[in-house]
């Protein structure tokens, strides 16, 4: 929020310069030295550019369409940004929320070389392992108050995580092998259009058994989220064919889909897990509204919620999963973060569904509530429900899934057993470098 506010400020000085974890002031159809440098010719704009990027080691084309470029080397392209305004200052907000580790690992080396002439990185980041391997000191917040600052050679990731969550955080995730049932769901030859009528989800096929994790990585924007809206019934395929327990339920809508059996933690739990102008009990009501024992019949007439059982529905759901709540009448907007995404895990699971689909279910957590949540969704595996998990945090899915499908250009590209596979190799492969063995076992 704070950021927000401040980034025009910063801007306009000069002397700061902002990379946000969205690369929204990318213009995908143009070539970027002239949304870059407007005010100079293509040609000199594009020197500028090839000195620029020599001098600080960022290898970039100055005549290529963002559209055609990684996410990686469009971050590069916003750092060169900073660096033609000559700021001494660059704020990176989450900067590698949407890169592979190999491009993680090429952005530090660049923001070491950034460091070295002198210039100061201030980094946002969730991710313990990025300040421990770049910054020099490290602040910690707390529900908006400043609880430290610290040397990077003084503390541990630990340290940093009881200083977030004010309690000792256990790191690994604690989970036996799995012992797969029958297949729940079947996904056959899955294709999906985007809002531009744009294939993006490209003859998708993989099955999924009770009291498993499947986990799917990638790097964002290449088809999961499109995936997860067709297979939970928010949008219809353009073709294929989807199986919850051998019936087709393919373009069903989103009602039938949980009615199936199928429980959804999308993405953002703001715009589609929550109505946050609803109060805490109206929230946990969604999807369980219309039926018995929630719903009843006065004079004969259908549609009238029966408000004593939802509220011992609401206060036994706060009460299992630990919800932190003023009221239960308090709106869905007071909550925090981490206590936003239990209403709507706790919602969710309150269906009993055989198939839970998260999309980032600890985005925007800090490790004390991302730890429940894994927690949660551990125990739902051995409990026999089939999870589907899509994440951006690679740590995430190795450290969860019970197998992980790679998705890259709409496409699945591997599956792979996260015992035997590294980071490394998962990385590769979220970036396209595919080899005809792959190839072949899909």
């Amino acid at each position: 929020f704070l950021l927000l506010k401040l980034q025009p400020h910063y801007e306009k000085s000069g002397v700061v310069g902002f990379v946000a974890r969205t690369l929204s002031n990318i213009f995908a159809g143009l070539r970027y030295v002239v949304r870059l440098f407007i005010p100079l010719g293509i040609s000199e704009a594009a020197e500028k550019i090839r000195k620029i990027a020599e001098e600080n080691g960022l290898a970039v084309d100055p005549n290529a369409k963002i559209l055609d470029i990684s996410v990686g080397l469009q971050q590069r392209v916003e750092i060169i940004k900073a660096l033609y305004r000559e700021a001494e200052v660059l704020i990176l907000d989450e900067p590698t929320s949407v890169l592979t580790p190999q491009e993680v690992d090429e952005l530090f080396v660049t923001l070491n070389r950034f460091r070295e002439t002198g210039k100061t990185i201030i980094l946002i980041t969730h991710k313990l392992r990025e300040p421990m391997v770049l910054c020099d000191r490290i602040s910690v917040l707390r529900d908006g108050e400043l609880v430290g600052t610290v040397n990077r050679d003084a503390t541990s990731p630990e340290e940093l995580a009881k200083m977030m969550v004010g309690r000792p955080v256990v790191f690994r995730v604690e989970k036996g092998p799995a012992t797969p049932g029958e297949v729940v769901l079947n996904v056959n030859e899955l294709s999906v259009d985007d809002v531009r009528n744009i294939t993006v989800v490209n003859n998708i096929s993989f099955e999924l058994r009770a009291g498993e994790i499947f986990g799917l990585a990638g790097v964002q924007g290449n088809g999961q989220t499109e995936l997860i809206e067709a297979l939970t019934g928010l949008t219809k395929p353009k073709n294929g064919q989807i199986l919850v327990r051998g019936i087709d339920v393919t373009g069903k809508s989103p009602r039938r889909m949980r009615e199936a059996g199928v429980a959804h933690v999308p993405e953002d739990r703001h715009k589609r897990g929550l109505v946050l102008p609803f109060t805490i009990d109206e929230n946990l009501a969604l999807g369980n509204h219309y039926r018995e024992p929630y719903a009843s019949k006065k004079a004969g007439i259908k549609g009238f919620l029966n408000l004593n059982v939802f509220k011992a529905h609401t206060q036994q759901l706060v009460s299992d999963y630990s919800i932190k709540v003023g009221k239960i009448s308090d709106h869905a907007s007071t909550l925090s973060g981490g206590n936003q995404q239990k209403l709507v895990v706790a919602r969710e699971l309150s269906s009993e569904p055989i198939i839970l689909i998260a999309a980032q279910p600890t985005r925007g957590l800090d490790v004390g509530a991302t730890e429940y949540i894994h927690n949660v969704l551990v125990n739902l595996r051995d409990s026999g429900v089939a999870v589907f998990l899509m994440s951006a945090e690679l740590d995430e899915i190795i450290s969860l899934s019970d197998r992980i499908g790679v998705i890259f250009n709409g496409r699945l590209v591997a599956i792979k057993d996260p015992e035997t596979t590294t980071p490394e190799e998962l990385g590769l492969l979220m970036a396209g470098h595919v080899d005809q063995t792959e190839e072949a076992i899909l």
